[in-house]
């Protein structure tokens, strides 16, 4: 009896330590920097070189060749925003690191082209300046880059797709660059900044937190190599990039790969939508309102009570010089309201500017929100006025038929409200039989035909329902056009 109690005191004991035990190892706090315990950042970053190939053969990588197919969400374009349509591209790029030139020959398929012309008019062949952050900050460099940084530190581990990542930080362009480094097999798995897009549409959004992940590693050229690229811009999921076939340190064709005398005039440019407003092209379309067309028309219309500006597109900058040209032709008459007809963001992007200067400015119900995000968006790294001296937005919200001023330019807003231009209002001048159609009317150069006819059948549906008298209508990015031909467009494309 006595040798059975033993045993059984002996196991309970045994039982007790383990429990002990585990729940020690449950209670462990996390390593502060997984798979790098005991190292410092830059050691942590050796083991992530060693783990892609090695630093000499990463230096070694003169240029790469890639064939890549592509997609990318059209957040600026949507006309409901999320789920966003999507536009493809596939590529043959060849990427010179030492000579710090691109060239790029490719096809893009946009969705929302005419039929017959969505691959043809995308064709692109162009040698250019690639941006410092594919140079520097691409699967060839980025190790590198941050091994090179003076300042490189740890920041605190995170868990990426449920596994746990030491994380490595730098200062780079301005910003704080962040690498996940997996705390497994040490590969990056992801990088992350904050920066301003000045070479395309999410410049709207000021300073935009960037994610790039990297997946689908294969042995290439004795390198390790992400063949896949997922870029989140803001939360969102924009852009994919699938390599399909890569080659380094292939022969250069020089002819091929000379930079033409531009690219280094544009690569100086950082910020491409921050051009001057054009007031060049100025048509008079009635007594005290005038159209001044450009890339994105502006119109401003004189009332007894001051000046209506017609859109506020592009940036802060284009729509300050335009508010300044508004002022300058009415000299002593204020600037009342902005009128914002659009969700495309290159539409609405100057909406800053007017709240900066405590204008009222017009969108439509759908597009509040989307608007007074982008009046609220950080811009600390390129600021605006909105960012330097920030100011309460005034947003007058058009859900309905809305009057705007008196006389003979009164102006009356009417939402359309139609599958492809739900989130636009067009503007009527009913003393002129004058009509505004937001972003719905675009005529070929050549042959005068309508760019998707269904926007203005849309158009003409809202004119029909509001019993409109028109006579002339022009857009965004249409000068005046008569009614009639538009309709009979409209009606060909319906028996067609």
């Amino acid at each position: 009896m006595r040798r059975r109690d033993l045993a059984r005191g002996m196991a309970a004991l045994l039982l007790g330590c383990s429990a002990l035990t585990a729940t020690a190892v449950l209670a462990a706090p996390a390593a502060a920097h997984p798979g790098c315990e005991g190292i410092d950042a830059r050691q942590c970053v050796g083991l992530a070189l060693t783990a892609v190939g090695g630093r000499e053969r990463l230096a070694a990588i003169a240029n790469a060749r890639f064939d890549i197919a592509e997609h990318t969400a059209l957040t600026e374009q949507s006309y409901r925003q999320a789920p966003f349509i999507t536009a493809y591209e596939r590529d043959q790029v060849t990427l010179d690191f030492a000579g710090k030139r691109q060239r790029t020959d490719g096809k893009a398929l946009w969705p929302e082209s005419d039929p017959g012309t969505d691959q043809a008019e995308s064709a692109v062949s162009v040698v250019s300046i690639p941006s410092r952050e594919r140079l520097e900050l691409g699967p060839e460099r980025l190790l590198l880059t941050a091994s090179a940084a003076a300042d490189l530190h740890y920041l605190p581990a995170e868990t990426l797709r449920s596994t746990r990542h030491a994380v490595v930080a730098f200062a780079w362009n301005g910003t704080t660059v962040k690498v996940l480094l997996n705390a497994d097999n040490h590969l990056p798995d992801a990088v992350e900044s904050t920066q301003v897009f000045g070479g395309d549409f999410w410049f709207a959004w000021g300073d935009v937190a960037q994610r790039v992940y990297f997946d689908n590693w294969k042995l290439i050229g004795g390198v390790l190599y992400p063949t896949n690229r997922i870029e989140e811009r803001n939360g969102v999921l924009w852009d994919s990039a699938q390599v399909l076939d890569l080659k380094f340190n292939v022969p250069l064709d020089e002819k091929q790969m000379a930079l033409p005398a531009s690219a280094a005039q544009q690569a100086a440019r950082p910020f491409r939508w921050e051009r001057p407003f054009d007031a060049s092209h100025h048509v008079a379309l009635a007594p005290g309102v005038d159209l001044y067309q450009g890339s994105w028309n502006m119109t401003f219309v004189k009332q007894a009570d001051g000046i209506v500006v017609l859109e506020a597109p592009i940036s802060p900058f284009f729509a300050q010089q335009a508010l300044a040209k508004a002022r300058a032709d009415n000299p002593g008459v204020a600037i009342k309201a902005v009128l914002s007809t659009s969700d495309s963001w290159p539409h609405f992007a100057g909406v800053r500017q007017a709240v900066a200067e405590k204008l009222p400015v017009y969108v439509l119900d759908l597009n509040r929100d989307l608007v007074d995000r982008a009046v609220h968006a950080p811009h600390a790294l390129h600021p605006d006025q909105q960012q330097t001296a920030p100011q309460p937005a005034q947003l007058r919200v058009v859900s309905g038929r809305l009057e705007l001023g008196s006389g003979p330019n009164r102006m009356v807003l009417y939402p359309l409200r139609g599958a492809a231009t739900e989130r636009q209002y067009m503007v009527y001048f009913p003393e002129h039989r004058l009509l505004y159609a937001s972003d719905t009317l675009s005529l070929d150069d050549k042959t005068h035909a309508l760019y998707d006819p269904e926007l203005m059948h849309e158009v003409v549906q809202a004119v029909d329902r509001e019993h409109l008298a028109v006579d002339r209508v022009f857009a965004m990015h249409q000068a005046p056009t008569p009614w009639a031909d538009v309709v009979r467009q409209v009606e060909a494309a319906l028996k067609a």
